[in-house]
């Protein structure tokens, strides 16, 4: 499918810079290709009365590390200073081990180190050698910290990873460090947040539980890849890049047990979403599951599993619309897309959510 027919025109000012408070005050636009009417507006702490006892909710509870790092490249060969970096780490492959996306990846060979450094007095020092290079300026940094050591020290002088399309309008601060992290967060490992998570508060899982709607979770670390354009001119030359997940066993049958009694189950984000399908089978079981998953969801793409999903308004051309596209039909997505732009909701991953229903529960 041609990437282009996933394009529109986003207004810079429906770009969300900041989330709403409180986080379930957050608009909603509520999807339902098969009922009447289309579109509708709602907020998300209106979600319990637009979901029915018995449905269940899968959250992803990754929890995002600081992994901005700024640094100086030194290299033994060079005269005067060094060239400034930014790594971006998107992907641990050993105890002290990452692979990242460094800016200016040019600049970099294999073998230069690299020194990062916090900005404030006191900040412990870190040093990375570069073992190896791969496309669109990814590196392999060897650190000379390892394990929980490692982990400190990134946490300490490491930045919020914002996206680019905030990090190009503002600077991130300590706001950042509880915004761009949900309430679910609990297992270290993802480099952008599961932004649909970002609108749940406590007060509205317990009206939820309240109305008979269970909350399960999974684990999928988020990689950098996320915020990286589709290139390619058709979807099926597009190379996902693989991101690390976790259903457990006892996840697993609860969520079998929602669909065998007629509940529907509603992921909450792409990535949640990404993950489950990952994990169904063709006749729509779900197994404990533990991997990497590169599965790229576009319009034609056979919903095993889900029955509805909670996601943010994503960018165009990318893989999250087409995904969205892929659920509830690319005319709907279209026409949803339009209206929430002609409505004035927020985009992105501190904006609005919308929640698509494409089937009556059973």
């Amino acid at each position: 499918m041609r990437v282009d027919l996933f394009d529109f025109e986003l207004p810079p000012e429906c770009i969300a810079l900041r989330p709403v408070s409180p986080r379930d005050a957050a608009r909603m636009l509520v999807v339902r290709p098969e009922g009447t009417p289309e579109l509708a507006d709602a907020h998300v702490r209106d979600l319990p009365e637009l979901l029915q006892p018995g449905d269940a909710l899968v959250v992803n509870d990754t929890r995002v590390v600081p992994a901005r790092l700024d640094g100086v490249r030194r290299r033994v060969s060079s005269q005067g200073g060094g060239v400034q970096v930014e790594a971006m780490l998107h992907k641990r492959v050993g105890p002290d081990l990452w692979l990242a996306f460094a800016r200016p990846g040019k600049r970099l060979a294999t073998g230069d180190t690299v020194e990062f450094a916090g900005s404030e007095a006191g900040a412990p020092r870190l040093a990375a050698r570069v073992e190896g290079k791969g496309e669109g300026g990814e590196v392999t940094l060897r650190f000379d910290l390892a394990g929980a050591d490692l982990d400190a020290a990134i946490a300490a002088i490491g930045h919020v990873p914002l996206p680019p399309y905030i990090a190009a309008k503002r600077t991130e601060d300590a706001r950042d460090r509880a915004d761009y992290q949900t309430m679910f967060a609990a297992h270290e490992g993802s480099v952008a947040a599961p932004t649909a998570g970002l609108h749940f508060t406590p007060g509205l899982i317990e009206r939820l539980a309240a109305r008979g709607i269970e909350t399960h979770r999974v684990t999928l670390h988020v990689g950098a890849g996320t915020f990286l354009p589709v290139k390619a001119d058709d979807t099926a030359d597009h190379r996902m890049h693989a991101e690390w997940g976790e259903v457990s066993a006892d996840t697993a049958a609860a969520l079998n047990a929602v669909k065998a009694r007629g509940g529907r189950v509603v992921t909450i984000g792409t990535t949640a979403t990404r993950l489950i399908e990952s994990a169904a089978s063709e006749d729509g079981r779900l197994a404990a599951w533990r991997g990497e998953t590169d599965i790229f969801i576009t319009p034609g793409t056979r919903f095993r599993f889900i029955g509805g999903m909670l996601t943010n308004f994503h960018l165009p051309r990318s893989t999250l619309v087409m995904l969205v596209a892929a659920f509830v039909g690319h005319e709907t997505q279209k026409r949803a897309y339009a209206h929430a732009i002609a409505s004035g909701y927020r985009f992105y991953s501190y904006g609005d959510a919308c929640l698509l229903l494409p089937k009556a529960p059973a």
